[in-house]
């Protein structure tokens, strides 16, 4: 009988090893599967964006560059409100600004340790305010109020508010704000004044405009608009540059190059993100400008090759060439070679974005972008102004070749501007 059960218990031990080894089998099955999926999509992401870049050998160079340099930090996998939890207050503002923009998350990190959190931090405090604009579920009452306080909720430890945001991890953002709140107040107190200054005029100027949200009508609101969101954002940023020590006051001073950085990155997206905002029931292009082209926004969705489609569109990137002398003369101001590149990249990519939009009928229909290879090899070649003003007179003479032939006011005035810009670099 102790034999039996002695027999039977070793079977039983047997049977449990068996389903264990089972189980670890299934498990390496199925981890080297999602393994080799994922590399294989990772892999194809690249092999598309090679053949994009084929004819371009130098972007083929820099993707690899990239891929293999400081700028291909590894990101976590995880989600985001995973994270929350399993990190610390620093780590998970960085990882959030790798989730929310990687782009930006590239070029901040490598700024100087003096200045790098304080940059982090206001960069998502205002993704968290600009995330509360667009969120088009929340009431504009309450909306408007949040937005002309959301400065002192960076004074509150533990705030944070749940369910607001227009993407989900702007959510978690901020559910989660009381971190970014914590790192806040372990800043410098004057980068904190500058914090908290900008964010107070910007919440203030995104409440002028909440419900006007169909359309801007006047230029001149256009422009406002664009500096309470981006003109503001130059503001700050010279600022948080100057009380680092490692410019100059004269960068604060030209308040007027700050702003100009600022609108010219913002009217770029604003122009590219026409099919996005326009679905989304929140449209920027002013009414001054598309009321002469048709008696709706959507209509050039309907008809995007006709003429007045694409003459409306060129006539929005010429608004916002318009500002082009001023990023170059706030660039060569700039003497750090860090916060040169971190200022540097963001305006390259804009004119080669503007190369893309300007008279093409695809910004109607679907999100024009760059290449990745040219956007590498921007982010490589970036380090000193002689660079930039090389690839910023390569995108101009690029844009007068798309001029279109016909001659009208917004043809001549557009070659009037290319005209100007060239002359920057005589």
């Amino acid at each position: 009988m102790q034999m039996e059960n002695e027999k039977d218990s070793s079977r039983f031990s047997i049977i449990v090893i068996i389903g264990i080894l089972i189980n670890i089998l299934f498990y390496l099955c199925y981890y080297s599967f999602q393994t080799i999926k994922y590399f294989k999509q990772k892999w194809l992401n690249i092999f598309n964006e090679l053949i994009l870049s084929i004819i371009h050998p130098t972007e083929i160079i820099s993707i690899f560059k990239i891929k293999y340099s400081l700028y291909n930090k590894k990101v976590s996998k995880s989600e985001l409100n995973q994270l929350a939890i399993s990190l610390n207050d620093i780590d998970f503002c960085y990882a959030t600004l790798n989730k929310v923009s990687r782009s930006f998350s590239v070029v901040i990190e490598q700024l100087p340790e003096c200045l790098k959190d304080s940059v982090c931090i206001f960069y998502l405090v205002l993704r968290g305010l600009d995330s509360i604009e667009d969120d088009m579920n929340y009431p504009d009452e309450k909306k408007i109020v949040l937005l002309r306080n959301f400065h002192k909720k960076l004074l509150i430890n533990n705030w944070s508010i749940e369910n607001i945001g227009d993407t989900k991890d702007y959510k978690i953002l901020l559910e989660n704000f009381f971190k970014i709140i914590h790192v806040f107040k372990t800043l410098d107190e004057n980068y904190q004044s500058v914090i908290l200054d900008i964010t107070e005029k910007m919440g203030n100027g995104m409440a002028d405009f909440v419900g006007k949200t169909g359309s801007i009508d006047t230029v001149d609101n256009y422009n406002i608009y664009c500096h309470y969101v981006a003109g503001l954002v130059g503001y700050g940023l010279s600022s948080l540059f100057t009380h680092s020590q490692l410019e100059d006051r004269n960068l604060y001073l030209n308040k007027d190059l700050s702003n100009s950085m600022g609108l010219f990155l913002q009217k770029t997206n604003i122009i590219r993100d026409y099919l996005e905002d326009l679905q989304a029931g929140r449209t920027w292009w002013p009414k001054e400008i598309w009321i002469n082209y048709a008696s709706d926004l959507s209509q050039f969705h309907k008809d995007p090759n006709s003429q007045q489609s694409l003459e409306c569109l060129n006539h929005m990137v010429m608004d916002s060439f318009s500002h082009l002398s001023d990023v170059i003369q706030y660039l060569r101001l700039i003497k750090h070679p860090k916060i040169f590149e971190f200022c540097a990249i963001p305006q390259l990519m804009a004119i080669a974005t503007l190369v893309q939009l300007y008279n093409n009928p695809f910004v109607f229909t679907s999100v024009v972008k760059i290449r990745k290879g040219l956007a590498c090899e921007l982010m490589l070649n970036c380090s000193d102004i002689k660079q930039v003003e090389y690839y910023f007179s390569l995108f101009i003479n690029k844009i007068e070749k798309k001029i279109p032939k016909y001659s009208n006011i917004n043809n001549k005035h557009m070659q009037e501007l290319i005209n100007e810009s060239k002359q920057l670099f005589n």
